[in-house]
């Protein structure tokens, strides 16, 4: 396999690119095939993946004045399918303005991302899962990120999402709502008048309640599918965007979003992005399948430093802990600082609080859905070690039963879904007031 001449890369390096070296091995002897091309475009960072029939061999430079990307990758032919990538980059991808694609030399196909602004790739390769067979993954993220908590602060949403806004004051409800009554267990909702969180009097500051959201999977990972073809990254996005326009009708409430889209995260980018903005709750919001398609309800996990108190939870914490081998992400790339910190958890307080939460989350709860079992279970999931941060995980219900599955697209359970958890949440803070400490206005 011909390699580049020096004399081209000399000319790029005197362009001010900047010279990455190779990551991925050896390409095959054989003409390699893409199968698939797909953005993920996102404020966070946008994906490019390429889903080939066998391990590519690329190198990827920088050069300024415009900002750009090239890409080189051997053993490729040009084909129809690499083509369409030009046609994916949409207008307001944040990132990239378009992409050209061409062969290069015989056997090598030259990528240019014409970029917005100066990025940090990062190019990994992926081995077969699931349902992909060989990845090549570009995230491009941006070279200066935005201070999360500034960010949270001017963001706020506190601008409104017009359209749920509008949904929600009709209370989304449909004909599919009127099943509710019969999917509800015996257990009853407190009745008692909601206890309230007290407000300072006269100008005396507000101490704002920041919590984190985080609906599972996205992007090159849809999560659970269920048999009317539902995907669990949709869903569980809808039903916390739900939640987050709720939770900030309340005057000490504020709300980050760990996806705002359809993109993936990994689990440990989602604990560091919760304390980065010093949240004081974390929950994950998922809708999982079961292998019998007869498991139903609604659960409430937490963190379990001696394992997991069932076999279903102890299935369930694997299934999502594998979320970042069908996602796809650099393993090469992962903050180690964060990851010693989550080896080395002094847990026990934060599994404490957790579980105050978890129960009167899942005692509401259990007024709009069935529970899968009558209280809050344990197991090792991986999003749940923020060991400074109360955290929960929310199995809504099981998307791989079928009366679920309708109910889970349903605009008005997800509304009730969502106001159950406002509830329980705002009982939790109302016995449970957040520290006092001197962080975001």
């Amino acid at each position: 396999m011909s390699s580049r001449p020096p004399a081209p890369r000399r000319t790029f390096l005197k362009a001010g690119a900047t010279l990455f070296l190779s990551v991925l091995a050896p390409a095959a002897a054989n003409a390699m095939q893409i199968l698939a091309v797909r953005v993920w475009p996102a404020a966070d960072y946008t994906r490019v993946t390429l889903e080939n029939d066998a391990e590519l061999k690329a190198t990827h430079f920088l050069v300024k004045d415009p900002n750009r990307m090239v890409v080189e990758i051997e053993g490729l032919t040009l084909n129809a399918t690499l083509k369409d990538l030009v046609a994916k980059i949409q207008t307001n991808d944040p990132y990239i303005k378009q992409v050209r694609v061409g062969q290069n030399r015989p056997n090598v196909v030259r990528l240019v991302f014409d970029l917005k602004e100066e990025i940090s790739p990062q190019v990994f390769s992926l081995k077969p899962i699931g349902d992909y067979q060989h990845r090549l993954v570009f995230d491009l993220y941006p070279a200066n990120p935005v201070d999360p908590i500034t960010a949270l602060i001017e963001k706020g949403e506190w601008q409104k999402d017009d359209a749920l806004t509008a949904a929600m004051s009709g209370n989304g409800k449909n004909e599919s709502s009127n099943n509710k009554t019969d999917n509800k267990t015996d257990n009853k909702v407190d009745s008692r008048p909601e206890q309230k969180i007290d407000k300072p009097a006269g100008n005396q500051q507000i101490r704002m309640i920041t919590i984190a959201l985080d609906p599972g999977h996205g992007g090159e990972d849809p999560g659970a599918i269920g048999r009317a073809g539902s995907r669990e990254k949709d869903v569980v996005l809808a039903i916390a965007k739900r939640l987050k326009h709720q939770l900030e009708q309340e005057d000490n409430m504020r709300v980050m979003l760990t996806r705002d889209g359809d993109f993936f995260v990994p689990l440990q980018t989602r604990v560091k992005k919760a304390r980065g903005v010093q949240a004081d709750l974390f929950v994950s919001i998922h809708a999982d399948a079961f292998i019998e398609p007869r498991a139903r309800g609604s659960s409430v996990f937490v963190l379990s430093e001696k394992g997991a108190t069932s076999t279903a939870a102890r299935w369930l914490a694997k299934k999502e802990n594998d979320a970042d081998l069908i996602g796809g992400i650099n393993l090469k790339n992962q903050d180690k600082q964060l990851a010693g910190v989550l080896l080395d958890l002094s847990t026990t307080a934060q599994i404490n609080d957790s579980m105050k939460v978890g129960k009167v989350v899942l005692k509401e709860i259990s007024g709009v859905n069935r529970l899968h079992k009558p209280a809050v279970e344990q197991a090792g999931f991986a999003v749940l070690k923020a060991p400074d941060i109360p955290s929960i995980l929310i199995e809504s219900a099981f998307i791989s039963n079928p009366e679920e599955e309708a109910r889970l697209t349903d605009e008005a359970y997800q509304n009730e879904l969502a106001e159950a958890i406002v509830r329980g949440i705002k009982k939790y803070f109302s016995k449970n007031p957040p520290l006092n400490r001197g962080k975001i206005a």
